[in-house]
């Protein structure tokens, strides 16, 4: 695995660098997010590579309570940063439709999802209180189910968010029936909240996946269009339009049936 990994990020590197070194603006080329991210994903390995290197060369030396907490700290960097070599996948960008319509959806939405988690953070103030209070007076068993009580306002954060998102992980759950009552108060106000934004935000995956389709079109049709017209440049290039080939073996002009050449459908 190492070796397929050197191979992947050796690519890589060289890619980001041609690329970097053809931009035209070096100052937009490192604001890029894509750049960023592609940035980001290749710097763990060469970290991870020296950080080994000093690490082997330090195996035989003794290292004192304070070098030993500098070296896990150290340690636990390097894992983290290896941890980052999973935006690897975000280079898939780049070439995939659908990725870039997601991005770009999730930056013309930030208005929406700002509005879905003002009401689910509203929501869950509001019902949180409401479970606790509910179970903590009318449901005797909660001491004797200390796993299932709701010990405090806070407590019930977690099951309110995980109630008003329908995930439902069972770990807390309502046992009085004013408790199930809000409960179901919760899930169906989740649902109504989850479907508020979404109308906006799918309309907006719609309209943003439509524009990059034709944008990827139009730049087919570029690109397609050059290529037409340099076969027709070069399909001309190769016509001798000397003036010894408009004679005939007599010396005269030959005539014009006989200059009439056929013209490619593609030049048009």
């Amino acid at each position: 695995m190492f070796v397929v990994e050197s191979i992947c990020v050796a690519w890589f590197t060289l890619e980001f660098l041609l690329r970097f070194v053809n931009a035209r603006s070096k100052l937009a080329f490192a604001r890029g997010p894509l750049n960023i991210i592609d940035a980001i994903a290749i710097l763990p390995y060469y970290v991870s590579l020296v950080v080994d290197v000093r690490d082997g060369s330090r195996d035989d030396v003794v290292v004192v309570a304070a070098g030993r907490g500098y070296l896990d700290k150290l340690s636990l960097i390097l894992r983290l940063l290896r941890a980052l070599r999973i935006l690897y996948v975000m280079r898939l960008a780049r070439h995939s439709l659908g990725l870039q319509t997601l991005g770009m959806t999730m930056q013309r939405s930030i208005r929406e999802f700002g509005l879905l988690l003002l009401f689910v953070c509203v929501a869950v103030t509001l019902f949180s209180p409401l479970v606790h209070l509910a179970e903590s007076e009318l449901a005797p068993f909660a001491a004797t189910h200390p796993q299932h009580s709701f010990s405090s306002i806070p407590a019930s954060y977690w099951w309110a968010i995980i109630s008003m998102t329908t995930v439902g992980y069972g770990d807390m759950v309502p046992r009085s029936i004013p408790g199930q009552m809000v409960a179901l108060t919760s899930i169906l106000s989740g649902i109504l909240i989850m479907a508020f934004p979404a109308t906006s935000i799918f309309h907006t995956f719609s309209r943003s996946y439509q524009e990059l389709k034709q944008e990827y079109e139009q730049l087919w049709k570029e690109e397609r269009g050059e290529e037409i017209a340099a076969e027709w440049e070069e399909s001309r290039s190769k016509v001798d339009f000397s003036p010894n080939r408009f004679k005939g073996n007599d010396g005269g002009l030959i005539s014009s049936k006989r200059l009439q050449t056929p013209v490619p459908p593609t030049a048009f």
